[in-house]
């Protein structure tokens, strides 16, 4: 099978192991900025890939904001050089104290996150007041995925207005995740995405007429970010996460888009226990384990292999070549999700024209730093 993947020289690698192809990378990261049309309209999502190298490159490349889920996360986009920082992630618990260390740690990054309920947006108005700072707090807007959020109507006008009037925030706009919208179809995915944009763009317009700002909408994720770049909105902010790394899942849904999965995992061969099966080092301790049994990973090289069994350390396949392999092979295999899957690795070892260049660490994979 022809694809892009070659390595030259493997004996540094230590299996399983997350590999990430440079080259690839660099590509992925202009193909967002192509479709966005202007890389000041990204905040990306580093949830996929939690590695300060990417996001310099994405600086490098002048995107210059970025989306996150964790302070772990959001400190890392900060250590990395990144000044305007969204903490999509509704802060409850010790959180709202987080966010008070983050923002004396960090006083020059303009830092947000989201709230949903009028308890914990008080408790961080009260906590940033105490603390002699500020912060924004974008109104997360449920479109029907019915994770969090609420859907648009008096009840999230009220919240909004609860959050311009409390001292130590600021109403930084809406937030729009429309992760439901999983449609094959481009037309179908644009008319479901354009029924919850336009909801929420005449919700934007009513809370701009009450006399409260709406400096932003950051919206939509990989599926809906090619719908959300064609619209002409100042306020709007993109968002896609998956784009730079990508994965088998993705491709298979939504192929309209023209991103290439770039970190794979290495693996090698650790037994032939019958004829037809060959045993990997790809337990699910290396890769998400979300996706259905059987359906985690492909391996380009070996497109009729079946996933039978797996355990934490092993991957048991089967296939009409099993006899070509023995232990010691190696093989490469796509994740279906590879957000999960990077966070599973401590390390990921960087390809450049077939040889291991550099090593990154994935800094983010933990949940605490030092804030």
């Amino acid at each position: 099978m022809k694809h892009p993947y070659a390595i030259r020289e493997t004996e540094r690698i230590i299996t399983p192991a997350l590999v990430i192809f440079f080259d690839l990378l660099k590509q992925n990261i202009a193909e967002m900025i192509r479709i966005a049309g202007d890389p000041l309209r990204l905040r990306p999502h580093c949830k996929t890939h939690k590695m300060c190298e990417v996001v310099r490159l994405e600086l490098e490349h002048g995107v210059t904001k970025g989306k996150c889920a964790t302070f772990a996360e959001a400190e890392m986009l900060a250590d990395a050089g990144v000044a305007d920082i969204f903490l999509a992630y509704n802060l409850v618990g010790p959180n709202i104290g987080r966010a008070v260390r983050f923002r004396q740690k960090f006083p020059k990054v303009v830092f947000s996150a989201t709230g949903d309920h009028a308890g914990p947006v008080a408790a961080l108005g009260q906590a940033m007041t105490a603390a002699g700072l500020t912060m924004d707090v974008l109104l997360d807007i449920d479109t029907g995925q019915h994770r969090t959020g609420l859907t648009v109507g008096p009840a999230a006008k009220e919240l909004y207005r609860l959050i311009a009037s409390t001292p130590g925030l600021k109403p930084g706009g809406l937030h729009l995740y429309d992760g439901q919208n999983h449609q094959r179809s481009l037309a179908e995915r644009t008319a479901a995405v354009m029924a919850g944009w336009e909801s929420v763009a005449r919700f934007r317009d009513e809370l701009v007429a009450a006399g409260w700002p709406v400096p932003r909408i950051v919206a939509g994720g990989t599926g809906s970010f090619p719908v959300f770049a064609a619209m002409n909105d100042p306020t709007l902010e993109l968002s896609p996460g998956t784009v730079v790394f990508y994965d088998a899942g993705y491709a298979e849904t939504f192929p309209d888009l023209h991103f290439t999965p770039t970190a794979l995992l290495l693996t090698r061969v650790i037994s032939r226990p019958t004829p037809d099966r060959v045993t990997l080092d790809l337990g699910y301790k290396a890769v998400a384990s979300d996706p259905p049994a059987g359906n985690r990973v492909i391996f380009p090289d070996l497109p009729d292999a079946k996933a039978v069994l797996q355990n934490e350390e092993h991957l048991v396949i089967e296939t009409s070549r099993a006899a070509e392999f023995q232990p010691g092979d190696e093989l490469l295999a796509i994740p279906r999700h590879v957000c999960p899957t990077s966070a599973l690795h401590k390390q990921a070892y960087v390809i450049r024209d077939g040889r291991v260049a550099e090593i990154w660490d994935v800094v983010a994979r933990d949940r605490y730093l030092t804030v």
